[in-house]
């Protein structure tokens, strides 16, 4: 039996999602590492749901306009793909359509003949402001069942884990030779 007090809300495997694969006698960091990502789906999808009511985009495309935002003086293509975590055709086809709504503007590079560089538009700029507005208070809604010194100390408890994780991948892969 489940002790945790969300089971008590969560007893339906359909509303505990990731976690419903955890079993009493499994590792903490297991049941830690599937509640982490069905947190993270549950506030995923629900930041997904009211973009797309609310302002008619999808998450990508806030993503997108978000990365555009940070740097007023534009990003190449590429940059873009690196930040987004996605292919350069995600980004192409994401450009084309942001391009087309009048939210963003491409132009050659005056430095790199092959290369484009995207910006926001001042409709795209004012139209990012107001929905990233929402979108934190959203965040602010959805975080807010926590008290704000156990918020400070899930960052900072996540911050080592990233830390550590980052530390991992630095070191030298022992592989399996058979």
């Amino acid at each position: 039996m489940r002790t945790d007090a969300s089971h008590v809300l969560l007893d339906d495997a359909d509303e505990l999602g990731h976690e419903a694969r955890a079993e009493q006698g499994d590792h903490a960091a297991l049941k830690l590492w599937l509640r982490m990502l069905a947190c993270t789906t549950q506030v995923e999808d629900e930041i997904r749901r009211r973009l797309r009511t609310r302002f008619g985009i999808s998450l990508p495309r806030f993503d997108y306009l978000a990365q555009l935002y940070r740097q007023p003086e534009g990003l190449k293509m590429g940059e873009l793909s690196r930040y987004l975590m996605v292919t350069g055709g995600n980004v192409t086809g994401l450009t084309d359509e942001l391009e087309r709504d009048g939210l963003v503007v491409r132009e050659s590079s005056p430095t790199d003949r092959r290369a484009w560089i995207v910006r926001l538009t001042p409709k795209g700029r004012s139209g990012f402001e107001a929905m990233a507005q929402e979108h934190e208070q959203w965040i602010l809604e959805l975080f807010a069942g926590l008290d704000p010194k156990a918020v400070q100390q899930l960052y900072s408890q996540l911050g080592a884990l990233r830390v550590q994780l980052v530390r991992q991948q630095e070191q030298p892969q022992i592989s399996e030779e058979k």
